[in-house]
């Protein structure tokens, strides 16, 4: 029977659509099929040569091509240190990320994920400079810390204080606060994190510089009334057996109980309490193996803490919050100096991104928030095959070729 016209060309479009199918899931680098999950990476030159870059990664365990790279957005700034993002997707799809040392923040508009677009960037800010932390108010802006002041800084100084700016999606200023406080003018109060308490009608944030003469400076937390920004305390943190583990704080993170956790560059672990009181107060009830401790993530009554020079994440549970315990840790290769954190509650991944040094491979960690089990997800890989997507010397979609360095990175919603 003779097949018309039409049907032949009908057969052989399916036959070469077919075919092209296959020949792309079998290529070394395939084009991601239609995922509803995504993963952004801000990532920076790790030879400071070319540009600060946000990367685009599959991040839905379902795809066929979980752990690939979709896309990147390039910017405009030479890297100087890719820094902070926001730590969990905003409901608007605006995400905020910075370059510390180039005091330039970037707002992404993310909602399409293979299209993302910049929104806008700015640098000062209402005399304020170089912001470090950006987390989200009740009323969808952010409210983020800035190190230093504007008018103190000059050719000898890095400034002593800094303050807390609100800022909307479009980067535009709607308050301020200064940070300074009389009662101690000899301390550095440069603010780096902040934990927002609507329902006491507080902020907290820490005092901690990033440059690294100040380090061993930064001893004190601050509480702040939300509703207006005015600055109620200035504390310092307890001081614990070695000495040096309250040194450094950094990263606040609100606990289960009401109370507030703080990790320090030292390896310790603040509860502070009281936070609504007159006086509130903080206890060092933990110490983390080693130093250098970077961003933790608490995830119902477990805190997920990178420990950098035992090569690890180390989960504590932190029911008892006067008293934690470890109950589980991975680790990884000698060269791996994990960073970062932040969690996934749609797919129960973490995910974990290197300091500045070793090997630039960002990892998926899948974490049991009933037991606390943690363990790298060696599904999540790129076209390498090995667990994570390594930041080597890629020829990267916005075309540069070199090695990656990821900083902040967070989930799509």
């Amino acid at each position: 029977m003779r097949i018309p016209k039409l049907a032949t060309y009908k057969l052989f479009a399916a036959a070469t659509f077919i075919v092209a199918i296959a020949t792309s899931l079998g290529a070394e680098d395939p084009k991601p099929p239609s995922t509803s999950h995504y993963l952004f990476s801000w990532t920076g030159d790790a030879a400071l040569k070319g540009n600060d870059f946000l990367a685009v990664i599959d991040a839905d365990p379902a795809s066929l091509t979980y752990g690939r790279l979709v896309t990147t957005l390039a910017t405009d700034q030479p890297t100087g240190y890719v820094h902070h993002t926001e730590y969990t997707m905003p409901a608007s799809g605006m995400l905020f990320a910075n370059d510390h040392n180039a005091g330039r923040t970037f707002i992404f508009d993310v909602r399409d994920p293979l299209h993302p677009a910049i929104v806008n960037s700015f640098t000062d800010m209402d005399g304020y400079m170089h912001p470090h932390s950006f987390v989200r108010l009740p009323n969808g802006h952010v409210l983020a810390t800035f190190q230093h002041a504007h008018h103190e800084m000059d050719s000898d100084s890095q400034g002593r204080t800094g303050g807390l700016v609100e800022i909307d999606d479009t980067g535009k200023v709607i308050r301020s606060a200064s940070n300074a406080d009389p009662a101690f003018s000899d301390a550095l109060l440069m603010p780096y994190g902040l934990v927002i308490l609507p329902e006491l009608d507080r902020v907290v944030s820490t005092n901690s510089s990033m440059h690294a003469d100040d380090i061993f400076r930064g001893v004190t937390y601050q509480v702040w009334r939300l509703s207006d920004l005015k600055l109620l305390n200035t504390e310092y943190f307890d001081v614990g057996e070695n000495h040096y583990a309250q040194i450094s704080p950094e990263e606040p993170r609100l606990g289960p109980d009401g109370s507030v956790f703080v990790q320090t560059l030292g390896c310790g672990l603040e509860r502070i309490t009281g936070i609504d009181k007159d006086r509130p107060t903080s206890h060092l009830v933990y110490t983390f193996p080693g130093n250098w401790c970077g961003v933790p993530t608490v995830i119902g009554h477990y805190l997920i803490q990178p420990a950098p020079n035992v090569h690890a994440a180390i989960v504590l549970d932190i029911a008892n919050a006067a008293k934690p315990s470890e109950v589980a840790r991975v680790r990884f290769e000698d060269n791996y100096f994990p960073h970062w954190t932040a969690w996934d509650a749609k797919t129960n991944r973490v995910v974990i991104t290197p300091g500045r040094e070793g090997d630039p491979r960002l990892y998926l960690l899948k974490f049991n928030p009933t037991s606390g089990s943690i363990a790298i997800d060696e599904a999540f890989h790129d076209s390498d095959g090995k667990p994570g997507f390594n930041f080597s010397d890629h020829e990267w979609p916005h075309g540069w070729k070199g090695t990656g360095r990821p900083h902040g990175a967070v989930f799509s919603r």
